[in-house]
């Protein structure tokens, strides 16, 4: 899925919703859905994880090849990496999502 086909499948089911043909839980799902191929796709042969743990990190959604660069992912996604030398690393493990 492209860019173009992403964004087009997100604004119909936002429409969906504003219309009323589709609840907030329905639209949530189709817009994770769509973003969950778009981010496959464009990351290539990766696998969806997530992280479950300690904050701040619990629940992050990463696409990577390995859990081993999906625990990578998430540590840079959520800043961790970046903190002053000396903070401990949040305790989490991540799972195929």
């Amino acid at each position: 899925m492209d860019r173009i086909s992403a964004i087009r499948n997100v604004e119909d089911a936002l429409r969906e919703f504003e219309d009323g043909d589709a609840d907030l839980a329905a639209t949530e799902r189709r817009v994770a859905a769509v973003l969950r191929t778009y981010a496959t796709e464009f990351d290539g042969e990766g696998d969806v994880f997530r992280a479950v743990g300690d904050d701040p990190v619990d629940g992050t959604v990463v696409v990577a090849p390995s859990e081993p660069a999906a625990r990578e992912r998430v540590l840079a996604a959520s800043g961790v990496d970046d903190a002053p030398d000396g903070g401990e690393e949040p305790a989490f493990d991540v799972e195929r999502f």
